[in-house]
């Protein structure tokens, strides 16, 4: 068996073990929660308030919305004065009390609309400041109920659009509207109904093999036919890279391309020639002598149909003389009419006298 020594010091260690854990836990605690530093010195500020407003001990203690201590206690102050019922003690750093003018003051301030509570001191302009255990003097926060009034108008429009929906539901419910007629009618309940039948219906009859839907998928016929064009096709391609055929000559075949070759060479020589003015056609688009002697034919040929036009010449009075055309369309009627009389009775034009010398 140990000694009692031994116990002893086993149990003194296991002791200071848990004493140690326990105060490392503490400080752990106090670090994570708390706002201030495990060795920052304090000093202690006083507020009096009408109300404690939800304000509980250990709620940050702000400078402006910055962190500057804690909410030592809150109690009552025992003063008649209504804007001094409540005392507030605030645990400050020490450090800040530089930064906290006399005239500051002190409000309770949510976090939000549902937030917890926290003293803000909100500085003032005096250069004096504060010393510890100074009182700072207090005034009444309306921010609270100015974020609840921001959010009456929210509030209102919520419950108009909430009615509505509540309406648009009644409505349906009680079979009216598309949605309501869609939920609750017989009638088109049943068609809908018959519908999904007649699909169902459709889909079986695929499904066996009936109807032309069901041969485009089922079929291994048509299936043949449609693949055959295209496996023609593709063997025409095929042939087109081969070299085959007319059309592949003309793809692949050296030859015809040397041929179209030269003949590219040929035309743009001609087109060089032309441009050029040499030959006939040359000359035509270059020769100035040749562009004049066709600009004269032109003018002469524009006077000549001027001139008939104007009744000049034989056959300007052709077109114009209103008399020589009488006289040659008479002419012409009489010579149909001896025509005529010809045809008709030869022997009155013709006869023939035998003589005898």
């Amino acid at each position: 068996m140990p000694s009692a020594s031994k116990v002893g010091w086993a149990q003194l260690r296991v002791g200071m073990t848990a004493i140690a854990a326990l105060s490392l836990t503490g400080v752990l605690v106090y670090l994570l929660t708390g706002t201030t530093g495990l060795f920052t010195k304090q000093v202690t500020l006083y507020t009096y308030l009408g109300d404690a407003a939800a304000v509980a001990v250990g709620a940050p203690v702000r400078v402006n919305g910055i962190n500057a201590g804690n909410v030592k206690a809150v109690a009552l102050s025992g003063e008649t004065a209504k804007e001094r019922v409540v005392r507030v003690e605030m645990a400050v750093n020490e450090d800040m009390l530089s930064r906290i003018p006399i005239d500051s003051l002190a409000t309770v301030t949510a976090e939000n609309l549902l937030g917890s509570k926290f003293m803000n001191i909100k500085r003032g302009d005096s250069a004096v400041t504060v010393k510890d255990g100074a009182t700072i003097a207090a005034k009444a926060s309306n921010e609270l109920f100015e974020m609840m009034d921001s959010f009456f108008p929210l509030l209102t429009s919520a419950k108009v659009t909430l009615d509505k929906i509540d309406g648009i539901i009644s409505q349906v419910e009680s079979g009216k509207g598309n949605i309501g007629k869609l939920l609750y009618d017989e009638a088109i309940y049943a068609r809908v109904d018959s519908i999904l039948a007649e699909f169902q219906k459709t889909l079986t009859a695929v499904n066996s093999g009936k109807g032309t839907a069901s041969k485009l998928l089922y079929d291994d016929a048509l299936y043949n036919d449609i693949r055959s064009p295209i496996q023609r096709i593709d063997r025409m391609l095929a042939g087109l890279e081969d070299g085959k055929g007319t059309a592949g000559k003309l793809l692949k075949d050296p030859a015809i391309y040397d041929e179209v070759q030269k003949n590219l060479v040929l035309m743009r020589r001609v087109l060089e020639d032309l441009q050029a003015g040499k030959g006939t056609a040359g000359k035509v688009l270059k020769s100035d002598e040749l562009h004049t002697q066709i600009v004269t034919l032109i003018r002469h040929i524009d006077t000549t149909v001027e001139k008939i036009n104007s009744g000049q010449g034989t056959l300007g009075q052709l077109l114009v003389n209103a008399q020589l055309y009488e006289s040659l369309n008479g002419t012409t009627r009489e010579l149909n009419g001896l025509l005529k009389d010809f045809r008709a009775n030869p022997k009155k034009f013709l006869s023939i006298k035998l003589g005898l010398f």
